[in-house]
């Protein structure tokens, strides 16, 4: 088995602004897997929120090529990489891979339910008030908005983004924005204009008033979530859990970490980083387990790769065979 490691940049739509900062592209690493027949693919996105980086990454794919070459199965890769989008990129060319060998979808193999097209959320930048009302109005057609948030002025956000698209149901994301003194009020200003979901309020690892505070949102770990060893700590603080590829190391401990969840009664939402449809492609398979999906990641960037997932407006279409899976 031949391993082929490549760094890419894909410009995004103006900016993408969260409430740690701002970015202009998104910079992705894929991994090629050939066995002389057929070929998979993986994509993954190092995120420095988790200590993680693109030559990071990049490095420790190249440091276990050999032993990846040797011949690795989904089992082993915890063993072989310790960065999470590493194993990320890894296990789904692996996926990509044993599907176009077996000529069934990844889905059967992996024994989950056939993907249906489904609505993702649309996300809207952390911006100013008036901003985001204009941006909420601009998408005020699609079903499901995600607004960033978690600076000053939230409250007034909801306000005017309820306002400029009425019909669009909202989820939040505040990005550990917020904290324990204005939690109650925002959970409230949320529930004042019908928002269902809000992800991450309080910074992971200070979260503790979330076991005590009563509210009318869900609240989703996000930061907070990682793989199958973070889930005895969410239960009593949060609702549900958000599961990203590249947090949990591939799609096989997702789809572990997505029944264990539902085992212990947490909601699930099937979220992503901002990327093209190649990472977006195995997440899409969690959809049928999912109550949230958020999977825009190609809407926010000005070209996507090719062949893509098609998007009509917010319903997503399950990829493509070329594509992945």
């Amino acid at each position: 088995m031949r391993l082929t490691i490549a760094e890419e940049r894909w410009p995004i739509a103006g900016s993408f602004t969260i409430s740690r900062g701002s970015k202009t592209e998104v910079h992705v690493v894929t991994v090629t897997l050939a066995d002389g027949g057929h070929v998979g693919n993986g994509e993954c996105v190092p995120y420095p929120r988790y200590e993680e980086t693109v030559p990071q990454v990049t490095a420790a794919l190249e440091a276990a090529s050999s032993r990846i070459e040797a011949g690795v199965s989904h089992g082993d890769i915890a063993s072989v990489l310790t960065p999470h989008a590493a194993r990320n990129a890894l296990d789904c060319a692996l996926w990509d891979l044993r599907a176009k060998q077996a000529g069934k979808p990844v889905w059967q193999l992996a024994g989950l339910p056939e993907p249906k097209p489904a609505v993702t959320a649309y996300t809207l930048s952390l911006d100013t008030p008036e901003a985001m009302g204009e941006a909420a109005a601009k998408a005020s057609a699609r079903p499901l908005l995600k607004l960033k948030l978690g600076r000053g002025g939230d409250a007034e956000r909801l306000k005017l983004i309820r306002r400029n698209a009425p019909a669009s149901r909202l989820i939040v994301d505040a990005n550990e924005g917020w904290t324990a003194d204005n939690l109650a009020q925002m959970l409230a200003a949320c529930a004042d204009v019908g928002v269902e979901l809000v992800e991450q309020p309080l910074p992971a690892g200070n979260d503790e008033a979330l076991r005590t505070i009563s509210r009318a949102v869900t609240v989703c770990a996000d930061e907070s979530a990682h793989g199958l060893d973070s889930l005895a700590q969410l239960i009593g603080k949060y609702d549900a859990i958000n599961i990203k590829l590249d947090k949990t190391g591939g799609l096989t401990p997702a789809i572990a970490l997505a029944r264990a969840a539902q085992e212990r009664g947490l909601g699930i939402m099937v979220g992503c980083m901002l990327a093209t449809s190649l990472a977006m492609a195995p997440a899409f398979l969690l959809t049928p387990l999912a109550d949230v999906i958020d999977l825009d990641g190609p809407l926010l960037l000005k070209q996507d790769r090719v062949p893509a997932i098609r998007f009509d407006g917010s319903l997503m279409q399950p990829p493509p065979p070329d594509l992945w899976g």
